[in-house]
Protein backbone atom coordinates (compact mmCIF):
# COMPACT_ATOMS: atom_id res chain seq x y z
CA UNK A 1 0.00 0.00 0.00
CA UNK A 2 1.38 3.61 -1.05
CA UNK A 3 1.75 6.52 1.69
CA UNK A 4 -1.00 8.15 -0.23
CA UNK A 5 -3.18 5.13 -0.34
CA UNK A 6 -2.85 4.27 3.19
CA UNK A 7 -3.64 8.13 4.15
CA UNK A 8 -7.04 8.05 2.36
CA UNK A 9 -7.62 4.90 3.74
CA UNK A 10 -7.19 6.27 7.14
CA UNK A 11 -9.54 9.00 6.15
CA UNK A 12 -12.13 7.19 5.06
CA UNK A 13 -11.60 4.71 8.48
CA UNK A 14 -12.05 8.31 10.43
CA UNK A 15 -15.38 8.76 8.50
CA UNK A 16 -16.71 5.24 9.19
CA UNK A 17 -17.02 4.81 5.35
CA UNK A 18 -15.63 1.62 3.41
CA UNK A 19 -16.28 1.09 -0.54
CA UNK A 20 -18.68 -1.72 -0.22
CA UNK A 21 -18.83 -2.69 -3.91
CA UNK A 22 -16.16 -2.51 -7.21
CA UNK A 23 -18.74 0.49 -8.74
CA UNK A 24 -17.79 2.54 -6.16
CA UNK A 25 -14.05 1.70 -5.58
CA UNK A 26 -13.86 2.11 -9.46
CA UNK A 27 -15.14 5.85 -9.19
CA UNK A 28 -13.21 6.28 -6.41
CA UNK A 29 -9.55 5.57 -7.73
CA UNK A 30 -10.45 7.79 -10.92
CA UNK A 31 -7.80 9.85 -12.12
CA UNK A 32 -8.73 11.93 -14.59
CA UNK A 33 -10.06 15.65 -13.73
CA UNK A 34 -13.71 15.19 -15.37
CA UNK A 35 -15.57 12.32 -14.11
CA UNK A 36 -19.23 11.81 -14.55
CA UNK A 37 -21.22 9.07 -12.66
CA UNK A 38 -25.21 8.13 -13.91
CA UNK A 39 -26.36 6.53 -11.18
CA UNK A 40 -29.69 4.26 -10.13
CA UNK A 41 -32.14 6.12 -7.72
CA UNK A 42 -31.08 5.19 -3.83
CA UNK A 43 -27.75 3.93 -5.13
CA UNK A 44 -25.62 6.26 -2.71
CA UNK A 45 -24.56 8.69 -5.58
CA UNK A 46 -24.46 11.45 -2.87
CA UNK A 47 -22.11 9.42 -0.94
CA UNK A 48 -19.86 8.59 -2.96
CA UNK A 49 -19.83 12.28 -4.40
CA UNK A 50 -18.98 13.37 -0.90
CA UNK A 51 -16.06 10.90 -0.66
CA UNK A 52 -14.58 11.64 -3.89
CA UNK A 53 -13.90 15.24 -2.48
CA UNK A 54 -12.85 13.91 0.85
CA UNK A 55 -10.62 11.86 -1.51
CA UNK A 56 -8.74 14.99 -3.35
CA UNK A 57 -8.69 17.02 -1.06
CA UNK A 58 -5.21 15.99 0.60
CA UNK A 59 -3.81 16.18 -3.41
CA UNK A 60 -5.23 19.47 -3.56
CA UNK A 61 -3.49 20.49 -0.66
CA UNK A 62 -0.43 19.25 -2.22
CA UNK A 63 -0.94 21.13 -5.94
CA UNK A 64 -1.31 24.25 -3.72
CA UNK A 65 1.02 24.40 -1.15
CA UNK A 66 0.94 28.33 -0.32
CA UNK A 67 -2.96 27.69 0.17
CA UNK A 68 -5.10 26.25 2.97
CA UNK A 69 -2.83 27.19 5.26
CA UNK A 70 -4.75 29.71 7.32
CA UNK A 71 -2.97 32.75 6.28
CA UNK A 72 -5.23 33.23 3.08
CA UNK A 73 -6.93 31.23 0.16
CA UNK A 74 -8.42 28.40 1.28
CA UNK A 75 -8.68 24.72 -0.43
CA UNK A 76 -12.66 25.33 -1.94
CA UNK A 77 -14.90 23.41 -3.60
CA UNK A 78 -18.41 24.09 -5.00
CA UNK A 79 -21.28 22.55 -4.74
CA UNK A 80 -23.84 23.03 -7.27
CA UNK A 81 -27.75 21.78 -7.52
CA UNK A 82 -30.45 22.91 -9.73
CA UNK A 83 -31.70 24.82 -6.89
CA UNK A 84 -29.80 24.90 -3.24
CA UNK A 85 -32.19 21.74 -2.34
CA UNK A 86 -30.10 19.40 -4.90
CA UNK A 87 -26.86 19.95 -2.25
CA UNK A 88 -28.37 18.91 0.65
CA UNK A 89 -27.13 15.95 0.45
CA UNK A 90 -23.51 15.96 -0.30
CA UNK A 91 -23.74 19.12 1.77
CA UNK A 92 -24.34 16.82 5.12
CA UNK A 93 -22.15 13.98 4.51
CA UNK A 94 -19.31 16.19 3.51
CA UNK A 95 -19.85 18.13 6.95
CA UNK A 96 -20.22 14.78 8.99
CA UNK A 97 -16.91 13.68 7.37
CA UNK A 98 -14.88 16.54 8.30
CA UNK A 99 -16.13 16.72 11.54
CA UNK A 100 -15.22 13.29 12.10
CA UNK A 101 -11.96 14.20 10.72
CA UNK A 102 -11.10 17.65 12.90
CA UNK A 103 -14.12 17.64 15.73
CA UNK A 104 -17.28 19.73 15.88
CA UNK A 105 -14.79 23.18 17.57
CA UNK A 106 -13.29 23.22 14.26
CA UNK A 107 -15.53 22.84 11.76
CA UNK A 108 -18.26 25.34 11.00
CA UNK A 109 -20.81 24.69 9.02
CA UNK A 110 -24.07 26.59 8.37
CA UNK A 111 -27.31 25.19 9.59
CA UNK A 112 -29.05 26.66 6.04
CA UNK A 113 -28.23 25.53 2.50
CA UNK A 114 -29.48 28.68 0.57
CA UNK A 115 -26.65 29.11 0.77
CA UNK A 116 -24.97 26.87 2.75
CA UNK A 117 -21.02 26.95 3.68
CA UNK A 118 -18.67 24.88 5.74
CA UNK A 119 -15.36 25.80 7.10
CA UNK A 120 -12.51 24.45 8.57
CA UNK A 121 -11.19 27.22 10.87
CA UNK A 122 -8.01 26.15 13.80
CA UNK A 123 -7.68 28.61 16.79
CA UNK A 124 -5.69 31.34 16.53
CA UNK A 125 -5.70 31.17 12.33
CA UNK A 126 -7.25 34.40 10.75
CA UNK A 127 -8.52 32.50 7.73
CA UNK A 128 -10.30 29.01 6.88
CA UNK A 129 -8.29 26.47 5.50
CA UNK A 130 -10.75 24.65 3.76
CA UNK A 131 -14.39 26.22 2.52
CA UNK A 132 -17.45 24.32 0.90
CA UNK A 133 -19.75 26.09 -0.50
CA UNK A 134 -23.51 25.79 -1.84
CA UNK A 135 -24.31 27.49 -5.07
CA UNK A 136 -27.98 27.44 -7.46
CA UNK A 137 -27.77 26.75 -10.98
CA UNK A 138 -30.24 28.87 -11.41
CA UNK A 139 -28.50 32.02 -11.53
CA UNK A 140 -25.46 30.88 -13.39
CA UNK A 141 -23.72 34.60 -12.77
CA UNK A 142 -22.55 34.34 -9.05
CA UNK A 143 -20.44 31.27 -10.42
CA UNK A 144 -17.91 33.57 -12.17
CA UNK A 145 -16.35 35.39 -8.94
CA UNK A 146 -13.32 32.85 -7.58
CA UNK A 147 -11.48 29.39 -9.00
CA UNK A 148 -12.48 26.52 -6.88
CA UNK A 149 -10.09 23.46 -6.47
CA UNK A 150 -13.03 21.09 -7.61
CA UNK A 151 -16.71 21.36 -7.90
CA UNK A 152 -19.48 18.91 -7.37
CA UNK A 153 -22.10 19.16 -9.74
CA UNK A 154 -25.29 17.36 -7.76
CA UNK A 155 -28.16 15.69 -9.98
CA UNK A 156 -26.72 17.27 -12.83
CA UNK A 157 -29.33 15.51 -15.06
CA UNK A 158 -31.63 18.60 -14.15
CA UNK A 159 -29.12 21.17 -15.07
CA UNK A 160 -29.05 23.22 -17.83
CA UNK A 161 -25.90 22.77 -20.53
CA UNK A 162 -25.33 26.35 -19.35
CA UNK A 163 -24.61 25.73 -16.10
CA UNK A 164 -22.08 22.67 -17.31
CA UNK A 165 -20.10 24.89 -19.55
CA UNK A 166 -19.74 27.78 -16.68
CA UNK A 167 -18.63 24.61 -14.32
CA UNK A 168 -16.19 23.70 -16.82
CA UNK A 169 -14.82 27.55 -17.29
CA UNK A 170 -14.13 27.77 -13.37
CA UNK A 171 -11.94 24.96 -13.04
CA UNK A 172 -9.92 25.67 -15.60
CA UNK A 173 -7.43 28.20 -14.09
CA UNK A 174 -6.46 25.59 -11.61
CA UNK A 175 -6.82 22.94 -13.57
CA UNK A 176 -8.87 21.65 -11.08
CA UNK A 177 -11.88 18.85 -11.17
CA UNK A 178 -15.24 18.47 -12.10
CA UNK A 179 -17.64 15.52 -10.66
CA UNK A 180 -20.97 15.48 -12.88
CA UNK A 181 -23.33 12.88 -10.68
CA UNK A 182 -26.83 12.68 -11.20
CA UNK A 183 -29.82 10.43 -12.22
CA UNK A 184 -31.09 10.30 -16.34
CA UNK A 185 -33.96 12.06 -17.03
CA UNK A 186 -35.34 10.69 -19.73
CA UNK A 187 -32.10 9.97 -21.25
CA UNK A 188 -32.02 13.22 -23.07
CA UNK A 189 -29.57 16.12 -22.76
CA UNK A 190 -26.52 17.17 -22.06
CA UNK A 191 -25.78 14.73 -19.06
CA UNK A 192 -26.63 11.20 -20.48
CA UNK A 193 -24.78 12.03 -23.77
CA UNK A 194 -21.42 12.58 -21.97
CA UNK A 195 -21.93 9.20 -20.51
CA UNK A 196 -21.58 7.73 -23.62
CA UNK A 197 -18.98 10.52 -24.96
CA UNK A 198 -16.18 9.70 -21.64
CA UNK A 199 -16.73 5.87 -21.27
CA UNK A 200 -12.98 5.72 -22.66
CA UNK A 201 -11.50 7.68 -20.48
CA UNK A 202 -9.91 9.57 -23.08
CA UNK A 203 -9.29 13.08 -22.83
CA UNK A 204 -8.60 13.45 -19.34
CA UNK A 205 -12.59 12.59 -19.04
CA UNK A 206 -14.45 9.17 -17.53
CA UNK A 207 -17.73 8.15 -17.11
CA UNK A 208 -18.88 5.87 -14.78
CA UNK A 209 -22.42 3.92 -13.48
CA UNK A 210 -23.59 3.32 -9.83
CA UNK A 211 -26.42 1.52 -10.41
CA UNK A 212 -29.24 1.23 -7.75
CA UNK A 213 -28.31 -2.25 -6.47
CA UNK A 214 -24.64 -0.68 -5.72
CA UNK A 215 -26.14 0.44 -2.43
CA UNK A 216 -25.18 -2.96 -0.45
CA UNK A 217 -27.14 -1.41 2.77
CA UNK A 218 -30.56 -1.50 0.95
CA UNK A 219 -30.24 -4.19 -1.73
CA UNK A 220 -27.54 -6.85 0.23
CA UNK A 221 -27.94 -9.31 -2.51
CA UNK A 222 -26.26 -7.02 -4.88
CA UNK A 223 -28.14 -7.29 -8.88
CA UNK A 224 -30.13 -10.77 -7.71
CA UNK A 225 -31.69 -9.43 -4.59
CA UNK A 226 -34.89 -9.77 -4.29
CA UNK A 227 -36.50 -6.24 -4.37
CA UNK A 228 -34.35 -5.49 -7.73
CA UNK A 229 -35.55 -8.71 -9.45
CA UNK A 230 -38.65 -8.12 -8.63
CA UNK A 231 -38.43 -4.19 -9.60
CA UNK A 232 -36.90 -5.46 -13.17
CA UNK A 233 -40.02 -8.05 -13.30
CA UNK A 234 -42.59 -4.87 -12.92
CA UNK A 235 -41.44 -2.31 -14.85
CA UNK A 236 -40.61 -1.39 -18.29
CA UNK A 237 -36.88 -2.10 -20.01
CA UNK A 238 -36.35 1.97 -20.40
CA UNK A 239 -37.11 2.45 -17.27
CA UNK A 240 -35.09 -0.07 -15.54
CA UNK A 241 -32.11 0.60 -17.70
CA UNK A 242 -31.92 4.16 -16.57
CA UNK A 243 -33.53 4.39 -12.83
CA UNK A 244 -31.86 1.06 -11.58
CA UNK A 245 -28.74 0.03 -13.73
CA UNK A 246 -28.06 4.06 -15.06
CA UNK A 247 -27.62 3.01 -18.35
CA UNK A 248 -28.55 6.12 -21.11
CA UNK A 249 -31.39 4.66 -23.06
CA UNK A 250 -31.30 5.79 -26.48
CA UNK A 251 -33.48 8.85 -26.75
CA UNK A 252 -36.22 7.57 -29.48
CA UNK A 253 -38.48 10.25 -31.91
CA UNK A 254 -35.68 12.74 -32.28
CA UNK A 255 -36.01 14.42 -35.31
CA UNK A 256 -32.30 15.09 -35.06
CA UNK A 257 -30.30 12.51 -32.83
CA UNK A 258 -27.12 13.78 -34.57
CA UNK A 259 -26.84 16.85 -32.29
CA UNK A 260 -23.94 15.93 -29.80
CA UNK A 261 -23.54 18.59 -26.55
CA UNK A 262 -19.98 18.00 -26.81
CA UNK A 263 -19.56 18.95 -30.50
CA UNK A 264 -22.54 21.39 -30.84
CA UNK A 265 -22.54 23.59 -28.30
CA UNK A 266 -19.97 25.67 -27.31
CA UNK A 267 -18.97 28.92 -26.60
CA UNK A 268 -19.70 31.39 -29.24
CA UNK A 269 -18.99 35.16 -29.61
CA UNK A 270 -20.00 37.49 -31.87
CA UNK A 271 -16.98 38.21 -34.31
CA UNK A 272 -16.93 42.15 -35.15
CA UNK A 273 -17.00 43.30 -38.44
CA UNK A 274 -18.45 39.75 -39.57
CA UNK A 275 -22.62 40.48 -41.52
CA UNK A 276 -24.79 39.02 -39.17
CA UNK A 277 -27.52 36.91 -40.03
CA UNK A 278 -31.01 37.27 -38.01
CA UNK A 279 -33.15 34.18 -39.04
CA UNK A 280 -36.73 34.21 -37.59
CA UNK A 281 -39.90 31.88 -37.30
CA UNK A 282 -42.82 34.31 -35.65
CA UNK A 283 -44.42 31.46 -33.89
CA UNK A 284 -48.60 31.07 -33.83
CA UNK A 285 -51.18 29.42 -31.26
CA UNK A 286 -48.83 30.09 -28.34
CA UNK A 287 -45.48 28.87 -30.00
CA UNK A 288 -42.48 30.62 -29.45
CA UNK A 289 -41.53 33.74 -31.28
CA UNK A 290 -37.90 32.38 -32.20
CA UNK A 291 -34.75 35.05 -33.79
CA UNK A 292 -31.69 33.07 -33.84
CA UNK A 293 -28.66 35.13 -34.36
CA UNK A 294 -25.37 33.84 -36.03
CA UNK A 295 -22.25 34.54 -37.82
CA UNK A 296 -20.66 32.58 -40.74
CA UNK A 297 -17.15 32.15 -40.27
CA UNK A 298 -14.99 29.96 -43.25
CA UNK A 299 -18.34 28.37 -43.45
CA UNK A 300 -19.37 27.39 -40.54
CA UNK A 301 -22.64 28.69 -39.08
CA UNK A 302 -22.28 30.17 -35.20
CA UNK A 303 -25.51 30.88 -33.76
CA UNK A 304 -24.27 33.21 -30.93
CA UNK A 305 -27.51 34.53 -29.68
CA UNK A 306 -30.99 34.41 -29.52
CA UNK A 307 -34.34 35.68 -28.25
CA UNK A 308 -36.49 33.35 -27.26
CA UNK A 309 -40.04 34.74 -25.62
CA UNK A 310 -44.12 33.52 -25.63
CA UNK A 311 -46.94 35.91 -26.12
CA UNK A 312 -44.67 39.10 -27.27
CA UNK A 313 -45.51 40.55 -30.62
CA UNK A 314 -43.25 41.66 -33.61
CA UNK A 315 -42.94 44.98 -32.14
CA UNK A 316 -41.33 44.29 -28.97
CA UNK A 317 -39.47 41.70 -30.37
CA UNK A 318 -37.63 44.21 -33.04
CA UNK A 319 -37.30 46.20 -29.80
CA UNK A 320 -35.15 43.71 -28.13
CA UNK A 321 -33.00 42.92 -31.59
CA UNK A 322 -32.41 46.72 -31.83
CA UNK A 323 -31.38 47.23 -28.55
CA UNK A 324 -28.31 44.33 -28.59
CA UNK A 325 -25.20 45.00 -29.04
CA UNK A 326 -24.89 43.07 -32.84
CA UNK A 327 -27.45 45.24 -34.07
CA UNK A 328 -24.83 47.89 -34.85
CA UNK A 329 -23.27 45.97 -37.28
CA UNK A 330 -23.98 47.45 -40.78
CA UNK A 331 -24.10 44.23 -42.86
CA UNK A 332 -27.09 41.91 -41.37
CA UNK A 333 -29.36 40.12 -43.56
CA UNK A 334 -33.14 38.85 -42.36
CA UNK A 335 -34.45 35.53 -43.10
CA UNK A 336 -37.72 34.31 -41.47
CA UNK A 337 -40.95 31.91 -42.49
CA UNK A 338 -42.96 32.60 -45.21
CA UNK A 339 -45.77 33.36 -43.24
CA UNK A 340 -44.54 36.70 -42.50
CA UNK A 341 -46.41 37.41 -45.64
CA UNK A 342 -49.66 36.56 -44.37
CA UNK A 343 -51.96 39.53 -43.15
CA UNK A 344 -54.47 37.92 -40.63
CA UNK A 345 -55.95 40.84 -40.05
CA UNK A 346 -52.61 42.49 -39.11
CA UNK A 347 -50.06 44.06 -41.41
CA UNK A 348 -47.86 41.42 -42.28
CA UNK A 349 -44.59 40.86 -39.98
CA UNK A 350 -41.99 41.58 -42.91
CA UNK A 351 -43.76 44.95 -43.38
CA UNK A 352 -43.61 45.36 -39.25
CA UNK A 353 -39.61 44.45 -39.27
CA UNK A 354 -39.33 47.27 -42.66
CA UNK A 355 -40.99 49.84 -40.74
CA UNK A 356 -39.77 49.24 -37.35
CA UNK A 357 -35.76 48.30 -38.00
CA UNK A 358 -35.31 49.04 -42.02
CA UNK A 359 -34.32 45.04 -42.59
CA UNK A 360 -35.72 43.45 -44.87
CA UNK A 361 -36.77 39.99 -44.41
CA UNK A 362 -36.37 37.13 -47.05
CA UNK A 363 -38.86 34.45 -46.86
CA UNK A 364 -39.58 31.39 -49.12
CA UNK A 365 -41.76 27.79 -48.78
CA UNK A 366 -39.55 25.15 -47.70
CA UNK A 367 -40.39 21.70 -47.32
CA UNK A 368 -40.26 19.75 -44.34
CA UNK A 369 -38.39 16.89 -45.78
CA UNK A 370 -35.92 19.41 -47.53
CA UNK A 371 -35.36 21.57 -44.10
CA UNK A 372 -34.88 18.52 -42.27
CA UNK A 373 -31.80 17.68 -44.76
CA UNK A 374 -30.13 20.76 -44.97
CA UNK A 375 -30.10 20.92 -40.83
CA UNK A 376 -28.85 17.47 -40.84
CA UNK A 377 -26.51 18.41 -43.27
CA UNK A 378 -24.78 20.93 -41.08
CA UNK A 379 -24.89 18.36 -37.57
CA UNK A 380 -22.25 16.57 -39.88
CA UNK A 381 -18.29 16.35 -38.96
CA UNK A 382 -16.62 18.71 -42.12
CA UNK A 383 -14.63 15.97 -43.58
CA UNK A 384 -12.04 18.80 -44.38
CA UNK A 385 -11.29 20.78 -41.03
CA UNK A 386 -12.88 17.76 -38.88
CA UNK A 387 -14.75 20.15 -37.17
CA UNK A 388 -18.86 20.64 -36.92
CA UNK A 389 -20.43 22.94 -39.74
CA UNK A 390 -22.67 23.89 -37.16
CA UNK A 391 -22.09 25.44 -32.96
CA UNK A 392 -24.28 26.44 -30.56
CA UNK A 393 -23.54 28.95 -27.56
CA UNK A 394 -24.38 27.57 -24.30
CA UNK A 395 -27.07 30.56 -23.59
CA UNK A 396 -29.32 30.05 -26.44
CA UNK A 397 -31.39 27.51 -24.52
CA UNK A 398 -34.48 27.44 -26.56
CA UNK A 399 -32.83 25.88 -29.97
CA UNK A 400 -31.06 23.62 -27.61
CA UNK A 401 -34.10 22.41 -25.91
CA UNK A 402 -35.59 21.94 -29.45
CA UNK A 403 -32.64 19.57 -30.22
CA UNK A 404 -33.39 17.71 -27.30
CA UNK A 405 -30.20 18.72 -25.53
CA UNK A 406 -31.58 20.71 -22.17
CA UNK A 407 -34.92 21.23 -20.94
CA UNK A 408 -37.31 23.79 -21.62
CA UNK A 409 -35.48 27.00 -20.86
CA UNK A 410 -39.35 28.10 -19.17
CA UNK A 411 -40.63 25.20 -17.60
CA UNK A 412 -37.90 22.62 -17.25
CA UNK A 413 -39.57 20.21 -19.04
CA UNK A 414 -38.12 17.60 -22.16
CA UNK A 415 -39.78 19.48 -24.96
CA UNK A 416 -37.65 18.28 -27.99
CA UNK A 417 -38.87 18.47 -31.80
CA UNK A 418 -40.02 14.59 -32.39
CA UNK A 419 -41.06 12.22 -34.60
CA UNK A 420 -44.43 10.74 -33.70
CA UNK A 421 -43.66 7.28 -32.11
CA UNK A 422 -46.13 4.01 -31.01
CA UNK A 423 -45.92 2.24 -28.17
CA UNK A 424 -43.01 0.33 -28.85
CA UNK A 425 -40.73 3.82 -29.59
CA UNK A 426 -41.16 2.99 -33.22
CA UNK A 427 -41.30 6.00 -35.72
CA UNK A 428 -44.98 7.02 -37.10
CA UNK A 429 -45.80 9.28 -39.87
CA UNK A 430 -43.82 11.18 -42.80
CA UNK A 431 -42.91 13.98 -40.91
CA UNK A 432 -42.24 15.02 -37.28
CA UNK A 433 -44.93 16.42 -34.90
CA UNK A 434 -45.40 20.65 -35.37
CA UNK A 435 -44.39 21.48 -31.76
CA UNK A 436 -41.03 22.57 -30.45
CA UNK A 437 -39.44 23.14 -33.24
CA UNK A 438 -39.77 27.58 -33.74
CA UNK A 439 -35.97 27.89 -32.91
CA UNK A 440 -35.54 24.83 -35.48
CA UNK A 441 -37.25 26.25 -38.11
CA UNK A 442 -35.90 29.99 -38.05
CA UNK A 443 -32.80 28.67 -38.47
CA UNK A 444 -33.52 25.88 -41.50
CA UNK A 445 -35.10 29.22 -43.48
CA UNK A 446 -31.55 30.78 -42.82
CA UNK A 447 -29.24 27.79 -44.05
CA UNK A 448 -31.45 27.18 -47.02
CA UNK A 449 -31.08 30.81 -47.84
CA UNK A 450 -27.45 31.07 -47.37
CA UNK A 451 -26.14 27.95 -48.86
CA UNK A 452 -29.57 26.40 -50.96
CA UNK A 453 -30.70 22.81 -50.48
CA UNK A 454 -29.12 19.79 -50.36
CA UNK A 455 -28.14 17.83 -53.61
CA UNK A 456 -30.19 14.76 -52.56
CA UNK A 457 -33.37 16.99 -53.18
CA UNK A 458 -34.71 15.87 -56.24
CA UNK A 459 -34.13 19.34 -57.37
CA UNK A 460 -32.69 20.25 -60.69
CA UNK A 461 -30.65 23.20 -59.23
CA UNK A 462 -29.55 24.17 -56.54
CA UNK A 463 -29.91 27.91 -55.18
CA UNK A 464 -27.71 29.68 -53.69
CA UNK A 465 -27.59 33.14 -52.67
CA UNK A 466 -24.15 34.76 -52.99
CA UNK A 467 -23.01 37.61 -50.46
Amino acid sequence: MTEQTAEIAALFEQCGFEPNSDFQRDILDASQRFVQVTGGEQGGKSVVASKFLLKRWPSDMQKNPNEGTGEGMPILYWLIGHSYAETEKEFGYISDDFTAIFGEGIVQSTKRIDPGKIEVVFPGERHPRLRIETKSGQDVRKMSKDAPHGIILCEAGQLDIAVFERAQGRVTPRNAWLLNVGTMEESVGWFPMLAAEWASGADDRKSFRLPMYANSSLFPGGRNDPKILDLERNSSDDFFMERVEGIPVPPRGLVFPEFRPDIHISSVERVKGEPVYIWVDPGYSGSYYAVEIANVIDGQVRIFDEIYEKGKITEEITSICMNREWWREPSKYGVADIAVHQHQGMPPMYQVWMSQTGLHMASRKVGIPEGIERMKSFLKIDPITHGPRLIVDPGCRGIISEFGASPNPDDGQLRAYRWGTDREGNVVGRVPKDANNDALKAVTYGLIDRFGYTQNTNRKSIPVRRR
